[in-house]
């Protein structure tokens, strides 16, 4: 972003908030830039992999990455009821949107890994969703930014401009904040909540201050 837009938006706040994933103005942007995002080079995550179940993967910006290594990978989205309607727009033999965990899974059969990206925290039930992920037995599981609490969940409410979300940038309307409920998932719980899985990695996540990265493999 450059130094006049940071400006702009400190001198002129904007006035409007939307609530929540929901907003079909937020689906729309985020759809419209996962269409224009032309992926990375490389990602040795989805090295040797057939099947990925991404939770909370938008409208497939993941699977744009992973394809250019691995044509035939499989993939399914996990996303909320109004991303999947818009998303689904772009399903083709193997990439799938589901609002259900047990659909994406019956879809996708076996699944070597469970991917999820900054999503957990915005579920209603972490830890539960978290049980729900493991009991449809993936080969591995990874987590990005996902924000660790050293007591009790602390929940809060998260802000963000609306041009900020999704990948890169594509024309936008009136500039608006975005407002989502977030919580800090106890480290106990959300290591527990693995059950049959060992963690073999954990470390501050680059992509988020003050969140972790973590991958589990069976136990």
């Amino acid at each position: 972003m450059s130094l006049i837009q940071r400006l702009r938006r400190r001198l002129f706040p904007p006035r409007e908030a939307i609530e929540g994933y929901e907003s079909e103005e937020l689906v729309d942007i985020i759809f419209r830039k996962t269409i224009a995002f032309q992926g990375e080079e490389d990602w040795p995550l989805v090295t040797g992999l057939r099947t990925v179940l991404d939770f909370g993967g938008g409208a497939g910006v993941h699977y744009k990455t992973a394809q250019r290594q691995l044509p035939d990978i499989r993939w399914a989205v996990v996303e909320t009821p109004a991303m999947v309607r818009r998303a689904k727009k772009l399903s083709t033999d193997s990439l799938r949107f589901f609002e259900q965990i047990g659909e994406a899974a019956d879809w996708l059969g076996d699944v070597d890994l469970v991917h999820s990206n900054g999503a957990i925290q915005y579920v209603p039930d972490p830890v539960e969703t978290i049980r729900s992920l493991c009991a449809i037995a993936p080969r591995k599981l990874v987590w990005h930014r996902v924000p660790i609490s050293d007591g009790e969940a602390r929940r809060e409410v998260q802000t963000s401009y609306l041009s900020d979300n999704g990948p890169g940038q594509v024309s936008s309307p009136t500039e608006k904040l975005v407002r989502y409920k977030r919580t800090w998932i106890p480290e106990q719980a959300f290591i527990e909540a693995h059950e049959g899985y060992r963690m073999v990695e954990r470390s501050p996540d680059p992509g988020e201050h003050g969140t972790h990265q973590f991958r589990f493999v069976p136990s």
